[in-house]
């Protein structure tokens, strides 16, 4: 940031009125009729913003003509100040994406073509494996026993195995549990319920026994009001509960239990679609059971599994020391 550039214009898109009234189309357009989430609208947002600023700091106020003349050399150029700025090819891949997501509306609405885009190739990020927690771990993070001697009222305590229930017995994201209203709670008696994932696409998921009570014993438990079309779960003035509440839960509950960093609420819903595959889950039975929009996602589980079979190997086989 220079001298003379405060906070609020580094939140500024710099361009001339045409521009921006076309980011703002683009951006508005993602969230009602592309229905990604508001996390990745922000994050494309924030990418195209800083794009903008780079070229505004290299040549003139950006406007759609120059954007639709930009060479390969200035997208290269860009990426590399990046790097430079430690940003990771992850980073760089999903800005890549934000930025050709734009020249495709410009494209769309008639201003021209942003060909420089097509000239550059994404980085090669290699795809993490998820970081599964042993059976025993995760049934003992969903366990309300390990925080019983906390000083929290029994009500919070129920709520927080409730969502911990939610995330490794039906295997949902943390924002999915969150997203759950009173009205389609998942009670006993119930065995599935409708959840909204990513891209705002809703799937049916079932629910074992065990997870609908923890939900039914967290009900009894809560002391305020939870309107029909209200969130299941909420916080201690009533409000909607924040992800980062179960997020310090479990850091709480894995230094109890020993656990590494990599215990995270994100941790049991890779520990439920491990878990199910080793037990001779169907594959793809677990993509529609976790949302997942490509089957190459949940195949990365089969590379987890491998892996704790050879390992298992390698310690017992009496030759594989040699």
């Amino acid at each position: 940031m220079s001298a003379h550039e405060t906070e609020g214009d580094r939140l500024l898109f710099p361009g001339d009125a045409r521009l921006r009234a076309a980011v703002q189309a683009w951006i508005e357009g993602l969230a009602r009729e592309r229905r990604m989430s508001p996390n990745t609208v922000e994050a494309y947002g924030r990418d195209l913003r800083q794009f903008l600023h780079h070229l505004a700091s290299r040549q003139s106020t950006p406007t759609i003509p120059m954007l639709v003349g930009l060479k390969v050399r200035d997208i290269r150029a860009f990426m590399a100040a990046r790097r430079a700025e430690e940003v990771s090819g992850r980073s760089l891949m999903r800005m890549l994406a934000g930025l050709r997501s734009f020249a495709r509306f410009l494209e769309r609405e008639g201003f021209g073509t942003v060909s420089a885009l097509g000239g550059v190739r994404s980085p090669k990020v290699p795809r993490r494996l998820p970081r599964p927690l042993p059976v025993s771990a995760a049934v003992a993070l969903t366990d309300t026993a390990i925080r019983a001697g906390e000083e929290r009222a029994p009500w919070v305590l129920a709520r927080d195995a409730a969502v911990l229930a939610l995330l490794y017995g039906a295997g949902l994201r943390i924002s999915e549990a969150l997203g759950l209203t009173r009205r389609d709670a998942p009670l006993p008696g119930v065995d599935q319920v409708t959840v909204l994932g990513k891209g705002g696409k809703q799937r049916m998921v079932p629910i074992l026994p065990v997870v609908a009570q923890a939900v039914a014993d967290y009900l009894a438990a809560c002391p305020l009001p939870l309107p029909p079309e209200g969130p299941l779960f909420v916080g201690a003035r009533g409000g909607a509960l924040s992800p980062r509440i179960i997020q310090y839960t479990v850091a709480r509950a894995r230094g109890a239990l020993g656990l590494p960093d990599s215990a995270t609420p994100h941790a049991l819903r890779h520990s439920f679609a491990t878990h199910l595959l080793a037990r001779q889950g169907e594959l793809r039975a677990i993509q529609e059971l976790l949302g997942h929009a490509s089957l190459s996602t949940t195949q990365l589980y089969t590379q987890v599994d491998a892996a704790r079979l050879m390992s298992a190997y390698a310690a017992a086989h009496p030759r594989a020391g040699r």
